[in-house]
């Protein structure tokens, strides 16, 4: 069994070009319609919307209530990099009571990304 995930946006090559760019993720599929990623040992997918092969659930775009979670070993340098990079810092890097340390920046299609070191 393998879990990956898959969201539907408005524009996956910029999706494509921002994971590519700030996570080095492989392009595993690639066209004007559907983007697969590979992501942290996993797959991540965008896929554009009102797709007439689709079923009608996979044919709107995430909206709110998604994120994705990318795990680094050194987010204090994955921040500077953001940074220096001149990504928007939603949320600035900070240490959660759980032992979490982390930050979110937002995908060119407004998905948030939790840039995290789990504690």
């Amino acid at each position: 069994m393998k879990l990956w995930s898959g969201l539907v946006v408005t524009d996956p090559m910029a999706a494509r070009d921002f994971y590519v760019s700030h996570f080095g993720s492989e392009v595993l599929f690639d066209s004007d319609w559907f983007v697969l990623l590979s992501l942290g040992g996993g797959e991540l997918g965008f896929l554009k919307p009102d797709q007439a092969a689709q079923a009608p659930m996979f044919r709107q775009t995430v909206t709110s209530g998604a994120w994705v979670a990318v795990d680094v070993d050194d987010v204090d340098a994955q921040y500077q990099r953001f940074r220096d990079a001149g990504v928007d810092i939603e949320v600035p890097l900070r240490d959660e009571p759980w032992g979490d340390r982390h930050f979110v920046v937002r995908d060119p299609n407004g998905i948030p990304v939790d840039v995290v070191r789990h504690g």
